[in-house]
């Protein structure tokens, strides 16, 4: 029975430690100034982003089993959500190699 245990301990220390971090500590991922979505829940079919910059952002969103939903450009802060059904998203900004991650409801 030790030795089960034992094995059992060294198969998960392995497994433990053989894990990646998925962002070092060197590594830091800057926030996009600013950012702001509303409104969150969304009734209509247009989300409002706004950011400091105001730059072109690359908006994706992505569905709870993580497939993309929606992916597109947009130069003002008005994005068309029309085409999503209800739920909730995960909504991925990126605008001038920054990025933001915001949840999203839609009703």
């Amino acid at each position: 029975m030790r030795i089960l245990y034992s094995a059992l301990f060294l198969v998960f220390s392995f497994c433990a430690l053989a894990q990646e971090p998925s962002i070092s500590q060197n590594q830091k991922i800057e926030e996009i100034p600013g950012f702001k979505i509303y409104p969150n829940p969304v009734f209509d079919n247009v989300v409002y982003i706004t950011t400091t910059q105001n730059a072109p952002k690359e908006i994706t969103i992505y569905d709870v089993f993580g497939e993309i939903a929606l992916r597109d450009v947009i130069k003002n802060n008005a994005l068309n959500i029309s085409d999503l059904a209800p739920g909730v998203y995960v909504l991925q900004v990126v605008e001038e190699q920054k990025n933001s991650t915001r949840k999203l409801v839609v009703k």
